[in-house]
């Protein structure tokens, strides 16, 4: 059965509608509606003289072949040829079956429900031409089937053969064409593929059929029963042994188990303690690197203090236009440049702690006979002879001996102490390009060219001898600075801060 919608709807037009009593199928695959057409449930509306003929009512959608038909129709009784009053007609497509030109055909008295062989079975029924069955019962006749009296049982039927349909296909009817042949294509799947294991079967059974089968004597079998229970008894025996190896195993097993744990957790312990090694290395390299990294500080520092000389800082000797200063303290006068005599004895003060401390590094290497005794202000100098002269004022200009005395000892002692330095260069394989070499001579109580004496002496040439002095002083000072790495005394830091004062 098929179910085109616009095949209905023109019938519906020719018709004036469709009943809506006439009951509506489904297909059971694709649900599709599929109406009835061409019967009219009403008996007033048919002709009374309508008896002899018949009209065929058909489910819309069917298809009867030629000379039979492939699966199952169902074909309702014609009444008449012609078309009644308020009988709608049949379309052109369900109104007649379409027929071959050369095929005889054969006209179909009555209803008709034509089904599967399966599903005819049941029914005492004479077998007709195109594979059908009629169903009819015999106690009804051709009047019972008019449209007027018998639709209602009629379309009983219809509903009946589908009942039937269903239950001995095992398929849900009614189906509409298109469902109908993907189900035979379907099911003739299936029959090939069933057909396919019955030769399979077939062959198998044949080829058992023709084997020989030996039958074995008492004797023979006795024998292969003897070695059936030996084989049994090896494979027993086999059996035992792998049940004892398994035990063995098991056993083995539960103490590698054992073993494992124990290892698990000295791992575990191992990890913690490798880790808490981890985090105090990290802890005793960070230290270490601190403590490298001061160390490398200090050093740098180290060696800025090694190349610097505490009297460097603590002795500055320059000079102010003619006159000469030590720590700022001048060390001369000139005429139109009146310097007091505390300012002078100061600057006395400064340059014999200067010349004292570096003697007395060196001793008692270095032969200090005369005797530098810084005193502040108030320095003195003791000659070889055990004889002390102050090196302070003020003093005559006219007559002032003891004074030039000091001041000539001092200029000795200074003479002294650079050709120590001297001989301690040559000792040391210093160049003498390097060596110590003062830049004015001293010679006596001169210095350069001029004497150091006050005494009868122009104030201008004191003031530059006591120049040229302390130029000599500070080029003793470099090398001093050079060659030691000077500490001095805490008395010694303490005199020159007091004669800063």
């Amino acid at each position: 059965m098929k179910a085109p919608a616009a095949a209905a709807a023109a019938v519906g037009n020719r018709a004036g509608g469709v009943d809506p009593s006439i009951p509506r199928f489904k297909c059971q695959e694709c649900h599709r509606a599929l109406v009835v057409v061409g019967v009219d449930s009403f008996a007033d509306k048919l002709p009374a003289q309508a008896t002899s003929g018949t009209h065929a009512s058909s489910v819309h959608g069917s298809i009867m072949g030629a000379s039979r038909m492939d699966n199952s129709y169902v074909v309702l009784s014609k009444q008449n040829k012609s078309h009644g009053h308020g009988i709608p007609p049949r379309p052109p497509s369900a109104a007649a079956p379409h027929i071959e030109p050369n095929q005889p055909t054969r006209a179909m008295e009555g209803s008709y429900i034509v089904l599967p062989p399966a599903a005819a079975s049941i029914y005492k029924t004479s077998t007709s031409e195109g594979g059908g069955a009629q169903l009819p019962p015999p106690s009804i006749n051709s009047s019972s089937l008019l449209p007027g009296n018998s639709f209602h049982s009629n379309v009983t039927v219809l509903k009946r053969a589908f009942e039937i349909a269903t239950s001995q296909t095992q398929v849900e009817q009614p189906m509409c064409l298109d469902c109908m042949r993907l189900l035979s294509d379907k099911m003739d799947k299936e029959i090939e593929d069933v057909n396919a294991d019955i030769k399979a079967y077939e062959v198998c059974l044949q080829h058992l059929e023709q084997e020989s089968h030996t039958v074995l004597s008492d004797a023979g079998f006795q024998k292969e029963k003897l070695k059936i229970e030996e084989e049994e008894k090896k494979l027993n025996a086999a059996i035992e042994e792998a049940e004892k190896q398994y035990s063995e195993i098991s056993s083995e097993m539960k103490d590698l188990e054992i073993k494992s744990k124990k290892f698990e957790e000295l791992e575990e312990r191992y990890w913690h303690e490798f880790n808490s090694f981890q985090f105090q290395l990290t802890s005793h390299q960070e230290e270490r690197d601190a403590i490298l990294a001061k160390i490398e500080v200090s050093q740098v520092h180290l060696e800025l203090l090694k190349r610097t000389n505490v009297l460097n800082d603590a002795f500055y000797i320059s000079h102010d236009g003619v006159i000469g200063t030590i720590n700022n303290f001048r060390l001369g006068r000139l005429p139109n440049v009146q310097v007091e005599w505390d300012e002078i004895n100061a600057a006395w003060g400064q340059a014999a702690l200067l010349l004292h401390t570096m003697a007395q590094y060196f001793t008692p290497k270095f032969e200090y006979r005369i005797k530098i005794h810084p005193m502040g202000s108030y320095p003195r100098v003791t000659d070889i002879h055990k004889n002390t002269y102050e090196l302070f004022g003020p003093v005559n200009l006219f007559w002032s001996t003891r004074f030039d005395k000091a001041m000539t000892w001092f200029l000795t002692c200074l003479q002294d102490f650079a050709e120590f330095a001297i001989s301690l260069d040559k000792e040391n394989n210093v160049p003498p390009e390097k060596s110590l070499k003062l830049p004015y001579k001293i010679d006596g109580d001169k210095v350069g060219s001029h004497t150091i004496f006050l005494s009868f002496n122009k104030v201008e040439n004191w003031t530059k001898a006591l120049k040229y002095t302390l130029c000599n002083l500070k080029w003793v000072l470099y090398w001093f600075i050079g060659n030691t790495s000077f500490a001095p005394p805490s008395g010694s830091l303490c005199a020159a801060q007091s004669s800063k004062r």
